[in-house]
């Protein structure tokens, strides 16, 4: 399984809200005086969100009391001086995802939810353990796709800037700028033992994503219905729709979904993208420090019931993880690939007073037979790995991607094919699974 988890917006499911609070001062009166119209509001206000909504009650097992007295004996000569004081707070909690954004950083989210931003085309996250900043995906049909850069890429510069030590928002403003504008993103691939440094100069563009990519395979077996599915954006659930309808009408005897580097998006695509697979059976459950919150349930409204796998690999994470793990414990599909990601929490992303803003992490998602994503991701009903000279061959020629030359797809053909010969699919014992690093993401 991949060693990293996810915290960047494509990764991550997100709860958007624009609440400001007024801050801990609702709690604690008699300091209200004290810390308003002073860099200390800030930092009370960020420590009163996590107080009231971070999904782990123990606050990583710090006392949150001692931590806000703490900070807020502390003087502050500006506000730059609390921002850097509440990096430190939030850090005390060891969650890559739950993070603070300054003003023009928060802008900058806010434009990326948008569903447009200039950029190369990629996710990234920081390994929990190396502090180096790795490549979950490219996206499909940008820069950094056609350039070459592949999931794992360890990015050790850009513009000839070393990345080491630095945070993640600032690696990927390293990383946008105009349209036009060349970036030259130095990576390290491969092992420590057999690795190699490449330089890839790369043009900006403005990264517009269309998610799916449909076409029907008149394979020897009969016309299978291939859904490519790269993100869950707000036109994910339409154009989802539209293939499923289109391939029905074509009268499709099965169905490859592909969620392969398919870093997430939207969780409420995800839940309507399962409607369509599921006719009955549980989605998601949310769970929050005090217990389930919510569970989506499908509600009778597949619009197919023909035979279905599904594509996954590392770079599949969060809303990928939750559509492909309901079709799973459902025994809807059977998974082919390898271990997915492990993104399963899920942030509240809130303005604050002086419009800098946060991502907090709420609650966790759970599978319908209650498997934690974050913790374990989705282990394939069949592993198939594909070797680095089969994904060079797939990266340089993507008309192959989907097509018998590529090995997972191969083997999901053939098990349509027993499926449809023999009405079942003999799935083999699972082994077990290394539990995966800590890690976290970001889009550049």
């Amino acid at each position: 399984m991949s060693n990293y988890k996810p915290f960047v917006l494509g990764a991550t499911a997100l709860v958007l809200t624009t609440v400001a609070v007024t801050g801990a001062g609702l709690h604690y009166s008699q300091s209200k005086a004290y810390i308003k119209d002073s860099p200390k509001e800030i930092v009370d206000e960020v420590w009163y969100v996590i107080n009231k909504e971070y999904v782990d009650g123990t606050f990583n097992q710090n006392d949150w009391r001692d931590v806000r007295k703490e900070y807020l004996e502390k003087d502050y000569a500006n506000k730059e001086e609390a921002y850097d004081a509440i990096r430190e707070m939030l850090g005390l909690l060891e969650d890559p995802y739950t993070r603070f954004m300054p003003p023009e950083d928060f802008e900058n989210m806010q434009i990326d939810t948008s569903g447009e931003l200039t950029g190369v085309g990629i996710q990234i996250t920081k390994d929990k353990e190396t502090e180096e900043v790795v490549v979950i995906a490219p996206i499909e049909d940008t820069p950094a796709f056609e350039a070459g850069i592949i999931a794992k890429d360890v990015i050790v510069a850009v513009d000839e800037t070393p990345t080491e030590g630095m945070e993640l928002n600032d690696v990927v403003n390293l990383i946008r700028g105009k349209r036009g504008s060349e970036v030259v993103l130095t990576i390290r691939r491969g092992e420590a033992d057999e690795s190699e440094i490449i330089e890839f100069p790369i043009v900006r563009e403005v990264i517009q994503i269309h998610p799916v990519k449909a076409k029907v395979d008149a394979n020897s077996i009969g016309n299978i219905g291939y859904i490519r599915l790269t993100q869950f954006s707000g036109q994910a659930t339409g154009e989802m729709r539209e293939a499923i309808a289109d391939f029905e009408k074509q009268n499709v005897d099965g169905y490859i979904l592909d969620l392969r580097s398919n870093p997430g998006g939207l969780l409420y695509a995800s839940i309507d993208i399962a409607q369509m697979w599921l006719n009955e059976g549980g989605i998601v459950s949310t769970v929050n420090r005090v217990g389930e919150v919510d569970r989506q349930d499908a509600k009778a409204k597949a619009l197919t019931d023909k035979p279905l796998v599904v594509l996954v690999d590392g770079g599949s994470a969060s809303a990928s993880e939750i559509l492909s793990g309901a079709l799973q414990d459902n025994e809807r599909a059977v998974l082919v690939g390898t271990q997915t990601f492990g993104k399963g929490l899920v942030q509240s992303v809130r303005r604050l007073g002086d419009d800098s803003g946060m991502a907090v992490t709420i609650a966790k998602y759970l599978t319908p037979s209650g498997r934690d994503i974050n913790k374990e991701g989705i282990a394939p009903d069949f592993v198939i790995e594909i070797d680095e000279a089969v994904r060079e061959e797939l990266q340089e020629d993507r008309t192959k991607i989907g097509t018998m030359a590529d090995p997972q797809y191969s083997k999901a053909v053939q098990l349509l094919d027993e499926k449809l010969r023999t009405g079942t699919i003999v799935i083999p014992e699972k082994q077990a699974v290394t539990k995966p690093k800590e890690k976290a993401p970001a889009d550049g």
